[in-house]
């Protein structure tokens, strides 16, 4: 009998981490609106499973509230598929109604003493889809498990911090399969850290024989999350911000200064040691970078005020090829692939150009190419195809992503913001259509103010906690514009041709397509305009169907 009660016991637990698609309990906020999650409630979706050829299923999120709202369809039926948006009222925008109709939109405003209605034409976007045509796989989603995430985890009942796992990792949240950690400190900690402060001039790493207690958190953290999850493996990405400050020229975690030229093996030993530890803790460690944003240290240090090290392109090669790259691969962590740069998009290819100048080789310890999003604003996205066109073997990650960090923007959260989710889809559709094979956002949560961090580098966050009352959370829409590709797209998936009669220049739609492991099709589809838009969809190899989508919208289209 006490068997069968644990038996029993242990069913139940199963079931209560087990998602099944709920609702989105959406709130109204100043910027916007958000999905509120507590420990009893929170939205998910199941993935959708396609059960013959002909069924079509539309996964739909507006700036008006639908979040992952689904819609069926088939191929077989002649009628245009339209999604029903929700209905919303802006405070700042005064009108009687939109009303659409056959193919036009009518806008009918109130604030004005005579009615004034303007009419548009509801523009009809021919799309196609040609499978033959294939470009990049994909490998990772994912986000980052900072200090500052660990310490507001921490704080959170555990049905809470489960239901943060679920949303994020778990096949109903949006199917994460990848973290991003620091080795030592970053940014985004109470305060700057590193291993074997003490004793200094130590090349023997003498103090370095255990995880920090903070790192032991997150192992006890990541453990949770996967067994929540049911996640089998997790793709960990490793990156240092600052060696210990005896290394480096100025001896301090920040401002101008770069790794002595003495310490250069022992800065390579430390990574191992690091990996090490991880492996012991069964947590094995996918990938490390040569070091996050290299140029905080050499220029940036104007404006950075955390936690950095510079390196010249020419100092990286020299330390990659002759002390980095043959530690890890003579070591029983060479499988651990080694990422360069983890920097700027304005950087490439040129970084890489000049590494190759100063070794010849050091290119060769490399398996992919790392950058990061801050400045893609300013610099195109041929500045990866150049990358690509040099590299093609090598894969390509976009490392961090935040938005709130500029002079002109909001420092920390906008709580609900539709722009700032249209930034990320944007900036997601883009990389993806110039060869990029995964994505790691930045925090994975952040508090009301965009932090906590020991430099007040306040920004925002796909999803905010309330620490104040530590039982309710915020999923952005940040959130879902991530999840409209990380759930839909898994590992494995590859880039397949979308093409359409738009301009660039004039587009209203962008899309991005991939074919999944199972052969079923993923678009992904937005459009940025206050207007629907209609769309006629080719399939080389399925056939046509017509779908109406409202206004400021994402979507993802799966079929076989």
């Amino acid at each position: 009998m006490k068997v069968f009660w644990l038996c029993f016991f242990a069913l139940a637990c199963l079931d209560a981490v087990i998602a099944v698609s709920t609702d989105c309990q959406l709130r109204e906020t100043k910027h916007g609106s958000v999905c509120v999650c507590n420990s009893s409630h929170c939205d998910y979706l199941e993935p959708p499973l396609l059960n013959d050829n002909s069924q079509i299923v539309l996964i739909s999120s507006s700036k008006n509230g639908l979040r992952f709202k689904r819609t069926d369809g088939s191929f077989l039926e002649k009628s245009v598929l339209e999604v029903q948006d929700r209905q919303s009222i802006d405070e700042n925008f005064k009108a009687d109604s939109i009303v659409v109709e056959e193919n036009r939109a009518w806008l009918q405003f109130a604030n004005i003493p005579q009615k004034f209605v303007l009419n548009a034409n509801i523009k009809t976007v021919q799309l196609k889809v040609d499978r033959d045509k294939r470009y990049q796989s994909i490998t990772n989603f994912g986000g980052a498990l900072t200090g500052s995430v660990s310490h507001i985890l921490q704080q959170l009942p555990e049905e809470l911090q489960d239901h943060i796992y679920k949303s994020y990792f778990h096949a109903e949240g949006i199917a994460y399969n990848s973290i991003r950690m620091s080795i030592g400190g970053s940014d985004f900690d109470l305060q700057p850290w590193a291993y074997n402060e003490e004793p200094r001039n130590d090349t023997l790493l003498s103090n370095f024989t255990t995880l920090d207690a903070r790192d032991l958190q997150k192992i006890e953290q990541l453990k949770r999350m996967k067994s929540v999850c049911q996640l089998k493996e997790l793709k960990i990405m490793a990156a240092a911000w600052s060696a210990p400050t005896w290394m480096k020229t100025n001896e301090r975690w920040t401002g101008f200064g770069q790794l002595k030229p003495q310490y250069y093996q022992a800065w390579a030993q430390y990574h191992l040691r690091f990996l090490e530890l991880m492996q012991s803790k069964n947590m094995p460690v996918w990938a490390i970078s040569t070091g996050n944003e290299p140029l905080n240290g050499v220029i940036g240090f104007f404006f950075v005020h955390f936690m950095s090290m510079g390196w010249t392109p020419w100092q990286q090669a020299i330390w990659l090829n002759d002390y980095l790259g043959p530690t890890i691969r003579n070591s029983s962590q060479r499988q651990v692939l080694i990422f360069g740069n983890d920097d700027q998009r304005y950087t490439y290819p040129s970084w890489f150009r000049k590494m190759r100048s100063s070794r010849s080789t050091a290119l060769d310890y490399l398996d992919g190419l790392a950058v990061h999003w801050y400045w893609d604003e300013i610099f195109g996205p041929n500045l990866l195809d150049e990358a690509h066109a040099e590299m093609p073997n090598k894969l390509m990650l976009n490392t961090e992503s935040c938005i709130g960090d500029k002079p002109w923007q909001t420092h920390g959260p906008e709580l609900g913001s539709w722009g700032r989710g249209e930034s990320y889809m944007r900036a997601y559709m883009q990389d993806l259509q110039h060869n990029i094979n995964g994505w790691l956002d930045w925090n994975l949560v952040l508090d009301e103010q965009g932090g906590p961090n020991y430099v007040h580098n306040y920004v925002d966050s796909p999803v905010i906690v309330n620490t104040t009352s530590r039982s309710e959370f915020y999923k952005q829409p940040i959130y879902y514009a991530i999840g409209h590709f990380s759930k839909f797209v898994p590992e494995k998936s590859v880039r397949i041709e979308t093409r359409s009669n738009e301009t660039d220049a004039m587009a209203q739609l962008s899309v991005v397509g991939f074919q999944r492991p199972d052969e079923s099709v993923a678009l992904i589809l937005y459009n940025g305009e206050n207007l629907p838009v209609d769309v006629a969809l080719s399939d080389t190899q399925r056939g046509q169907f017509k779908l109406r989508l409202p206004a400021r919208s994402w979507h993802t289209i799966i079929y076989k």
